[in-house]
């Protein structure tokens, strides 16, 4: 008995998330609509953050008051950003975080380094320590020395080392959250040439 392999086969389905991501109601339209037209696809964090109404205007007014920090530079940010999402599991911020920081310019021998960022030769000796920094500090409990900060004051300022540790508890709510609610990859890495 033979067995016939098809020639295209369809990419295999996503995980389903934990809670529903389907909502009727204008407000829910609206919100979807919103996402849709600045990402090109509703994200799946809003979809889910619609069930509950205040952790939603929450969230969405720290991203707005986050993304006018402009202390650190744009592959700074990502670099803390990415590691983050890869040391908490959360395949949706990776996604997500690949596309949107090559949308905003930031080297793609970076973004695909970051799994090896001990031994990747493309990262500056500052870049090396904003990594290791974001990723003691998502360790439970912290793990980050009076060393390290040290070392980034070196290259940094104040504000920008605050900025630092705000943007790395910022990816530790958002990373926690969408993997606590079973949220993965939409396919946006997919869109962009970061591959």
């Amino acid at each position: 008995m033979s067995v016939i392999t098809p020639l295209h086969t369809a990419p295999p389905a996503r995980p389903a998330a934990r809670i529903p991501l389907e909502h009727g109601g204008g407000f829910a339209r609206l919100a979807l609509w919103a996402t849709r037209r600045l990402y090109g696809k509703a994200l799946d964090p809003v979809r889910a953050a619609l069930h509950h109404r205040g952790a939603l205007t929450a969230s969405l007014v720290l991203e707005a008051a986050a993304s006018r920090w402009k202390q650190l530079s744009p592959t700074l940010n990502a670099l803390a950003i990415m590691v983050v999402a890869r040391e908490i599991g959360c395949s949706w911020c990776m996604d997500f975080g690949y596309w949107e920081n090559h949308r905003h310019g930031v080297d793609p021998a970076k973004l695909q380094a970051i799994g090896s960022w001990r031994t990747s030769d493309v990262y500056s000796p500052l870049e090396r320590a904003v990594l290791e920094y974001a990723v003691a500090a998502t360790q439970t409990p912290s793990a980050v020395t009076d060393e390290m900060v040290s070392r980034l004051r070196e290259d940094l300022s104040d504000a920008q080392v605050v900025e630092l540790a705000a943007l790395v508890s910022l990816e530790n709510y958002r990373s926690r959250t969408n993997a606590g609610l079973g949220l993965t990859s939409q396919g946006f890495r997919d869109d962009c040439d970061v591959l």
